[in-house]
This record gives structure tokens, sequence and C-alpha cells, in this order.
């Protein structure tokens, strides 16, 4: 049998779980009372939230003041590129000076893959072409710290063809880095076993999903 959610896991899913349903169900009531019901639940998730994941209930309200509709997992897409050498492209992300694959949230009206050749050359300059899907993974299945979101992670290999020298506003330096020498990670983004496991996936035909 797998080994059990520990109970702040269990805690974050059912907090997740819960805004989920009191945003859908904000979607399809038109009664006033279940409105009131259900923004009450969804304060209620807020709270949890931020009390798991350390920030104030406000600032978790902010995050999703904007969602609305039927309620869906966040869809962020990154792409592993390597060099001949077997070093793989990561970039330093301004907003916590950590270091990450090239990627995040998939853009309306882009296929998952031109997102992720996209966010390659915005965020590192290098062109890229997409090769391969190697992963499909649900965040909420691997260690990463906590997030408000539930969100699930597809992984692209990508095969450089024209470097360049411009580097996007959400990213502050770019570099190839030895598997065994990886900098200092983002780990809300991504784990270094996760990105050992990438350098497995590429060599093979296969494709991680959970």
């Amino acid at each position: 049998m797998p080994p059990e959610n520990p109970p702040s896991t269990r805690r974050l899913e059912q907090a997740r779980r819960l805004l989920a349903l009191a945003q859908t169900g904000l979607h399809y009531t038109n009664g006033a009372f279940d409105k009131e019901r259900y923004e009450e639940i969804a304060a209620i998730a807020h709270e949890q939230l931020a009390d798991i994941t350390s920030m104030e209930a406000g600032k978790v309200a902010d995050l999703f003041a904007f969602e609305s509709g039927y309620a869906n997992p966040k869809l962020d897409v990154r792409c592993a590129v390597f060099n001949e050498a077997g070093q793989i492209l990561l970039v330093r992300e301004a907003a916590d000076g950590l270091w990450s694959l090239p990627g995040g949230w998939a853009d309306v009206g882009l296929s998952p893959a031109e997102n992720a050749a996209k966010e390659v050359r915005e965020e590192s300059g290098y062109t890229v072409g997409i090769v391969r899907l190697l992963a499909a993974w649900d965040m909420a299945k691997h260690p990463h710290p906590p997030s408000v979101f539930h969100i699930w992670k597809l992984v692209f290999l990508g095969e450089i063809a024209r470097a360049g020298d411009v580097i996007g506003t959400e990213t502050d330096a770019v570099g190839f880095f030895d598997l065994d020498g990886l900098p200092s990670l983002s780990l809300g983004r991504i784990m270094p076993a996760q990105i050992r496991r990438l350098d497995e996936l590429r060599h093979g035909s296969s494709v991680d999903f959970d």
C-alpha cells in the first residue's frame, strides 16, 4: 500500500477542494442564500490555506479574486533543455533569486508545446524546438512546499536551435549546470530529484505521469 499522506498534506488537499467546491457553487447557483453560504465556505477555505501556507488570509483571497467558473487545476508548463555536455538550462527567478526550469502558467491561445518554447525564449533568450513530452506531474503528489493552488506540471524536452541574449523581466540570469552541481532551486517550481528524473527520461521513450 502507498504511504498515507501526512496530516498537513491532507489538510492542504481538503482546503483546496473546499475552495474549489465553493467556487464552482458560486458559478452555478442563482439563489441569494446559497451564494452567501458558498462565500462563507470560500472564506473558511481562505483562512485554512493561509494557516497552512503561512500567508495572510487576505492575500490568499486576493490570489483567487479573479478565479471564477468551474474550478480547475492550474497548468504549469516547463521545458528541460540539455547541452552536449549533459548540463541543464536553468533561469534565475527575479521574484525570489532562486533557479528553475524555464516555464510558467500556460497561456490561452497557445498549445502546451508552444507555451514551453515561448517560455524558454522569453526567459533565457534561447530558441528551442520541442522534441517531446517528458512528464505530466501533479505537484500535490510531490514534496513541493505548500501551495494554495492545485497545480499540474507539464515538462517538455527542448532542443536548442539558436542562442540569444534577451532575458525577460521575470528572470535575471541564465546558465547551464551539471546535475551534481545545481544552484539553489525554487522548490515550488522544480526539485533536484525531478531534474534528475528528467535526465533519465530524455534517454528513453517513456513519459512520467501521475
